[in-house]
């Protein structure tokens, strides 16, 4: 298994349309943890080089602060494809992201061109995972660059190409979520969960939260503002999970050299130290930010 990269807040990762002035300018006031200023579904075909030219000047703007700033661009085979590509290299996000990413060839020639456009070294590529064929690839796909950084489900295609339908629960996506959060924990990157379509269910909305979150994916791709604060919450450690890593961890410093430590009745073993750590490490770089 790869040895995971420094926490980086990942609860949040909202949508923003870059046709959409006003949505470009509401993004640097709200709460999330990161933003995928987009040039593909949210933005028409004759709008697509005014999106391009705005987004890219958003992210040179340096007005957003903290929050870890996406361009998605239109996928290869488009005819927007490159110029998008060379436009956001140019611009220097956290993060490009591409949809429909299918093999590790492809994530290896899109750092290629990425490269060949100048992008710095912090500009990561974001590949989505979004077809049958991406589904079955997924493992060579999360270990094919040391660039790729983040994989993100793009649950409303799944659904499509399946011929499957968005229930609650999502059983006829499970094994789709699954196989990527297994791929992305052997190469040590991130994996955010797919959107969620109805922004009037809050209580659906936040039981998909909790799904995902149990599942161990790292945050949620949002649609809605309205969807900021509880993601934030359902992926943060609880204060109660908090105080249990602490005393686990003020256990085991105690008890160092015994053979068994415990904790509130119950053994604690080197892995129980680990997710205390991970989870004190979670907390404290939320609270940084």
């Amino acid at each position: 298994m790869a040895e995971q990269a420094a926490y980086t807040p990942r609860r949040s990762v909202l949508y923003m349309p870059g046709s959409n002035e006003r949505a470009l300018e509401k993004a640097k006031t709200l709460p999330v943890d990161g933003l995928i200023l987009d040039l593909e579904d949210s933005v028409g075909p004759d709008h697509k080089e005014a999106a391009r030219a705005a987004v890219c000047a958003a992210v040179r703007s340096g007005e957003y602060g903290s929050r870890e700033l996406t361009i998605r661009v239109n996928g290869v085979g488009t005819r927007w494809h490159e110029a998008d590509l060379a436009a956001a290299a140019a611009a220097g996000p956290d993060g490009v992201v591409v949809p429909k990413v299918g093999s590790a060839d492809e994530v290896r020639s899109l750092v290629a061109a990425l490269e060949s456009a100048g992008a710095p070294e912090h500009t990561r590529l974001w590949a989505m995972v979004e077809t049958p064929e991406a589904v079955f690839n997924v493992r060579e796909i999360a270990s094919a660059s040391p660039r790729l950084a983040v994989l993100v489900m793009g649950t409303n295609d799944l659904v499509k190409e399946l011929r499957a339908e968005h229930v609650p629960g999502r059983a006829p996506l499970l094994t789709a979520l699954q196989l990527p959060l297994l791929a992305a924990r052997e190469a040590g990157i991130a994996v955010l969960d797919g959107v969620y379509n109805d922004v009037r269910n809050a209580e659906g909305f936040e039981a998909e939260c909790r799904q995902g979150r149990d599942f161990g994916f790292d945050g949620k791709t949002l649609i809605h503002p309205g969807q900021v604060e509880p993601c934030n919450r359902v992926f943060a450690p609880s204060e109660e999970a908090v105080a249990e890593a602490r005393g686990i961890l003020e256990a085991w410093e105690a008890g160092a050299g015994r053979g068994v430590v415990t904790h509130n009745g119950r053994m604690v073993e080197n892995l129980h130290v680990e997710v205390a750590r991970r989870v004190l490490a979670t907390h404290d770089a939320i609270s940084a930010g």
